[in-house]
């Protein structure tokens, strides 16, 4: 089938490449020139395990092309819309980039002669997004239909080509509804038939299922920091809290390490864009949580930083720390409302010296002329001299460190394990003062 993908950021460069390797022609458009022309040379804007070999391969067989052009995708039977949809200053989702990506395309709708044309919305937008957008699309012939993804940055390329469901907000009208389907089921015939399961709703239902998701994640997240703090004050251990009623099968073990709090492209723009239009329909108050997730989720930096000036003490004006990570999460170079980020900044005010290591997104820090704080080239040489090291991304390079190899580098002997990923014990033993979150 001959697709098209609406933005080629990291939703849409993964979509757009996936598609491709289940043998679609597949067409990605978007404004940034610079963009358009690494992925047309086969190579990713961002770092995303397997992306890169999947981009090369299919641009060299030729079913996958990338243009700044919105008149290339007329004629394609399916457009994904992935564009960004950030956070405007009310906390509401800006969707300028939606209605921008739709408003080029009208003109190019209405010209698939090879089935129903549909435009698949992918983008997380505020409930009832679809239902106006749809009164645009409609009258050009084709037909919408909301496609909300579940991407994880690290595993993007897995998660689009093996989902754990697949979600269609469908028209009202059964037999727009019936086409509609049809033709994403004929996109999507592979991953279908491998056993993930389709889940067919309403437009409104459909907007709901990705945005409530990131906020129940967020909320169980910033559950399991408030408990940290609770054990940090009664000498209990967060860790082996979190096993015992992670064991519960209604709560389940994942998203309960405790640490320095969430970040990203998603979770905070989208819970605060949750709550914002769960005001605008009048329910303000049942989302009024969700405010209090994000405290919680602030509290966290806050909290590392008065056990940095309580480990150095007098000292803390001329120490030096180290920050292990500057990505919000590992197998990522996604800084956006990174919480290690945040620490180096906020540090860089109290300390003589700040050295932050990112093994992917290093480089790009490093290219930074208004950074306040230094970039080192690998984890040994960041921990060089210093006093205090930061755990601020759970590499998996910073959990096999060598604590005594690590201890000769530096000056003084003070971890703080902000993600709860090291051996306590053995770091401890090599003579490290050691503090994690929620336990010790």
């Amino acid at each position: 089938m001959r697709l098209s993908v609406i933005g080629c950021g990291y939703l849409g460069a993964v979509h757009a490449a996936s598609m491709a390797e289940l043998g679609h022609d597949v067409v990605g458009v978007d404004v940034d020139a610079h963009k358009v022309n690494l992925l047309s040379n086969g190579r990713a804007p961002f770092f995303e395990p397997e992306l890169e070999g999947l981009l090369a391969r299919n641009v060299e067989a030729g079913r996958l092309t990338f243009t700044q052009d919105f008149s290339a995708i007329k004629g394609a039977q399916v457009h994904f819309i992935g564009v960004g949809t950030p956070q405007s200053e009310s906390g509401a989702a800006d969707m300028t980039y939606v209605d921008a990506a739709v408003t080029a395309m009208l003109p190019h709708l209405g010209h698939c002669t090879s089935g129903p044309e549909v435009v698949a919305g992918k983008s997380t937008v505020p409930v009832g997004t679809a239902a106006r957008l749809s009164q645009l699309i409609e009258p050009t012939g084709a037909l919408l239909l909301w496609n909300p993804e579940f991407l994880r940055e690290g595993f993007a390329v897995q998660d689009t080509l093996r989902p754990d469901r697949m979600v269609y907000g469908l028209p009202e009208n059964p037999d727009a509804a019936g086409r509609a389907q049809e033709t994403m089921d004929a996109v999507y015939a592979q991953i279908l038939a491998a056993g993930t399961p389709r889940l067919v709703m309403d437009y409104a239902t459909a907007e709901l299922v990705k945005i409530s998701a990131n906020a129940f994640l967020a909320t169980k997240i910033s559950f399991i920091n408030a408990m940290s703090q609770v054990c940090d004050a009664a000498g209990a251990n967060v860790t082996a809290l979190a096993e015992a009623i992670g064991m519960d099968d209604r709560i389940g073990r994942r998203f309960l390490r405790a640490g320095i709090g969430f970040g990203g492209g998603c979770l905070p723009k989208d819970i605060r864009a949750f709550q914002a239009r769960a005001g605008e329909l009048g329910v303000g108050d049942a989302l009024a949580f969700l405010a209090e997730v994000d405290r919680v989720n602030d509290t966290m930096c806050a909290g590392v930083i008065r056990t940095v000036a309580e480990l150095l003490g007098e000292h803390t004006s001329a120490a030096t720390v180290t920050v292990l990570g500057a990505a919000f999460k590992p197998d990522s170079d996604d800084m956006r409302n990174s919480p290690a980020l945040d620490l180096a900044v906020e540090l860089s005010g109290m300390v003589e010296r700040v050295v932050v290591h990112d093994p992917a997104a290093g480089p790009i820090l490093a290219q930074r002329t208004d950074r306040p704080y230094e970039v080192a080239a690998s984890a040994q040489s960041a921990l060089e001299g210093t006093d205090l090291v930061i755990i601020g991304t759970e590499w998996r390079e910073y959990q096999d460190l060598d604590p005594a190899q690590a201890a000769g580098l530096a000056r003084n002997r003070y971890v703080i394990d902000g993600r709860n990923c090291l051996d306590a014990q053995a770091w401890k033993a090599a003579g490290w003062s050691y503090r994690g979150i929620g336990r010790r």
